[in-house]
This record gives structure tokens, sequence and C-alpha cells, in this order.
């Protein structure tokens, strides 16, 4: 049975959530602050975080950042505000997904359902032990490690799935609206604008310099290509 951590401050919303995924099998606990939040992120294994944006002391833009430091499950950003720059904010700091306040239960249950379900297939994949080499770069698809120059660097399962799909298929270009139906799915019903920023973010962790990159390269117009 999954379990999923609520962090949202408005107890009417946080048992609405519960109450809905407990009818669809689920179990979770429910924080009211992010400092509680955090707390039990660490004592507890969950299967996915709901994570409120504007929480009291922490907002949640910050306590996403904390948690991805540690987790790579799924987090599903839930909030009022509907403007684009918030969405980026959140895919920057290590969101999966997005739904704003007032939103459909089922349709949050669907979106609980859908990232659980892809994140398990990710890392409970059994393959005969693969490892892909590009210059300094090195993943290994077994142990779902990637390192460069011998350093291993921490990804979130997305950043790990979007860059091995990159290292399997060099010199190939893909479209933005391909790789989010690739990595993410049209059943997550997200936002292509977390490709750009899941991208950016794998820069930062496998580029030397990031604003000029060696791996993955923008084809302006078209979409983006790593290179072997």
């Amino acid at each position: 049975m999954s379990k999923i951590l609520i962090i949202e401050d408005e107890v009417s919303i946080a048992e609405l959530e519960h109450d809905y995924l407990e009818i669809n099998g689920f179990t979770s606990d429910i924080a009211t602050t992010g400092e509680d939040g955090l707390i039990l992120a660490k004592k507890n294994s969950y299967d996915l975080i709901l994570l409120d944006l504007m929480l009291p002391s922490i907002d949640g833009l910050q306590l996403c950042k904390e948690l991805r430091e540690f987790l790579d499950i799924p987090i599903l950003m839930v909030t009022a505000r509907k403007e684009d720059i918030d969405k980026i904010r959140g895919f920057d700091r290590g969101a999966d997904d997005y739904i704003v306040k007032p939103f459909n239960p089922n349709e949050l249950v669907a979106r609980v359902k859908a990232h659980i379900s892809r994140y398990n297939r990710l890392v409970n994949r059994h393959k005969d032990q693969e490892i892909i080499q590009i210059r300094g770069l090195t993943i290994d698809k077994d142990s779902h490690k990637i390192l460069i120059n011998g350093e291993e660097k921490i990804f979130t399962a997305k950043e790990f799935d979007l860059l091995t799909f990159f290292a399997t298929n060099p010199n190939k270009v893909f479209s933005k609206e391909h790789l989010f139906e690739r990595i993410w799915g049209f059943d997550s019903m997200g936002d292509i604008t977390t490709v750009t920023v899941h991208i950016r973010k794998i820069r930062e962790k496998i580029e030397e310099e990031p604003s000029h990159p060696q791996y993955i390269e923008t084809i302006w117009g078209v979409g983006y290509r790593l290179r072997k």
C-alpha cells in the first residue's frame, strides 16, 4: 500500500486529500507546517509528497528544495497560484507536477496514481546491467547512478530518466513535446515547461559551464540533443 505525505496548513483541504486517498487505497500522514513535514519526510518512508505552496514560516518552494536534497520520490505541488512563473519556480525546486486549487479530488488521486506508477516502473525496472559512457559522463542504469569524471551526482528520478533517454539516443534531436510525452507522459497533465527546467538542472550537474553545454545542446527552434 502506497503512503503519501500531505503537507498542507489548511486542515479542511488536508483532510479532503486524506479522505480521497484513503478511499482509493492509500495511507497518508498530515503535516500542517513545513517544519513538521520535513521531520516526517526524514523519519518515515513515503511514495509521494503532496506539498502546498503557501505554508507558514517556511514556504513550499524552499521546502521542496530541502526535500530534494535527500528524496527523489515524486513531489506534487498544490497551489492557489496560476501564474507560469510560480510553476517554473516549483519545477526549478524539484517539483514533478502541480495542481491548482480548487481542484477536483478525483483528478488529484489520478495524478498521484500516475506519478507513483511511473516512478515505480523506473526504479523497479529489471534489466541486464548496462553502463553508458560518453566522455566524462557515466550512467549506470542497473545501480541508478550517474558520475561525472568519477564523481557521483545526485539526480531525481525524472532527471535520471531524461538524461538516460538522451544518452541512449545520442546525436538525435528531440522536441520538448516529444520529451514531455516520453518522460512524463500526457497522463501527468503537467506542463512542457518542466522539460526546460529539468534540462537546465541536468546541465548544472554535468556541465563544467552550463551556459556553454558540451553534452545536452539546444537546437534552436527544434529541441535538444545529447552530443556524443
